[in-house]
């Protein structure tokens, strides 16, 4: 087989579940955005004719590839072509282990937008040793679940340790979003109850190398259950309902950046939150919390769960374009050194979070695996199943600065 360091494979990036309701935002922005820099691209999925029905709406003149997930030696086919896949198709603890697997074999890069943390543990327990070994990154967590958090977090830390020489002790990331929910989406967090995988979210350090936390360590980073009044921000925050899904994956990444001797600090803790402004701060972040608590509630019961299911978005359906364009977020982050100084970060764009950031996030952090592999952290030698600060560091940073993503980090 090729290396895929070589410009030998046909293609630099393959967009595996093309036709879903978020893959057709990836073509669309690659169509956009790839062309110009170069970039040899194709589409992939089941359906050859929804394959190309998006190509022809699209406009764009690619290449379509057809493999269901299911079929090993298809998806080996599709795999063997490319330097990295990028995939949409979601479940991904249904659907995504083959493709992780011929990404693994054939060192092919990979990333997604999973939140699905249970499934990304198996994934580090199957196939991290063989893909640091060969230098093979695979990075799930890069759409909106996970990169504002672990960006955030990794820069913040950063620019502390190389302003004040002093390691971090804590990060909080405050978020304020607001948007809708596609279906993919809302089919992950189905699955993950349906499956009994919901259980493992109680884990605090469910990414980190095994017993690698200590009962203390674990107890202090349990996620927040209550609103509370926090004075870094001088409002009322209540617990964030994807707080489960980032939290897990910076800890990783203080992990893995610990294991590398490169550690944000030797008693970093990170949480997150969702920010209520005012007027009636307290009463938005106690009904959040109560909100948050009754859905929890719900998707723990199957017959509510089942009676739940069918009122809401369905796979390959989402959000009405009024609403992904008037959607936005904002990821306020504060980290404090050892000495109690503070840095603040923040990372924020428009357009809804779950749909254009996470195509904007995902398409970039493949292109930068494309293109800056030399610039990435560790170099081309670093592999492994990462994350999106210690796989895609600054050159991920940067390339979302350009993409009109704020990014700022001061003291």
């Amino acid at each position: 087989m090729s290396d895929p360091r070589s410009p030998n494979r046909a293609y630099d990036v393959v967009l595996y579940g093309a036709s879903g309701f978020v893959g057709r935002q990836t073509v669309a922005y690659f169509a956009r955005h790839a062309v110009a820099q170069g970039i040899r691209w194709a589409i992939a999925g089941r359906n050859r004719q929804k394959l190309e029905a998006v190509r022809d709406q699209v406009g764009v003149a690619v290449d379509v590839l057809v493999a269901d997930s299911q079929d090993q030696p298809a998806v080996d086919a599709i795999v063997a072509q490319t330097r990295v896949l990028l995939t949409t198709a979601g479940p991904f603890a249904l659907y995504g282990t083959p493709l992780v697997d011929a990404c693994v074999r054939f060192k092919t890069h990979y990333v997604d937008i999973t939140g699905e943390t249970p499934w990304v543990r198996s994934l580090i327990d199957r196939y991290h040793t063989q893909a640091a070994v060969d230098g093979t990154r695979i990075i799930p967590c890069c759409g909106f679940d996970s990169v504002p958090s672990d960006l955030g977090t990794f820069l913040v830390v950063r620019h502390m340790q190389q302003k004040f020489g002093l390691p971090c002790r804590q990060v909080n990331a405050y978020f304020q979003a607001n948007g809708g929910f596609n279906g993919g989406t809302l089919a992950s967090a189905f699955n993950l109850y349906d499956s009994g995988a919901a259980t493992q979210y109680d884990n605090p350090f469910l990414l980190n190398p095994v017993d690698s936390a200590t009962p203390t360590e674990i107890a202090q980073n349990r996620d927040p259950q209550l609103p509370a009044f926090d004075a870094d921000v001088n409002t009322w925050v209540a617990p964030f309902f994807m707080g489960p899904v980032n939290t897990r994956i910076v800890r990783r990444s203080q992990a893995l950046y610990s294991q590398w001797q490169s550690s944000y600090g030797a008693h970093f803790a990170y949480q997150e939150y969702f920010k209520a402004d005012e007027p009636l701060a307290w009463a938005k972040a106690t009904g959040i919390t109560a909100g948050l608590s009754l859905l929890i509630g719900t998707m723990q019961q199957p017959p509510l769960r089942s009676l739940l299911q069918p009122l809401l978005p369905q796979p390959g359906s989402g959000p009405s374009e009024h609403t992904m364009n008037n959607g936005w977020f904002s990821c306020e982050l504060i980290g404090t050194a050892e000495d109690g100084r503070k840095v603040r970060g923040l990372i924020r764009d428009n357009g809804d979070p779950g749909n254009r950031a996470t195509v904007k996030f995902v398409c970039e952090a493949a292109l930068g695996l494309a293109l800056q592999t030399q610039e990435l952290p560790g170099g081309a030698a670093r592999g492994g199943v990462l994350t999106p600060a210690t796989g895609l560091g600054h050159v991920l940073a940067n390339r979302l600065q350009r993409a009109g993503v704020m990014v700022e980090v001061a003291t």
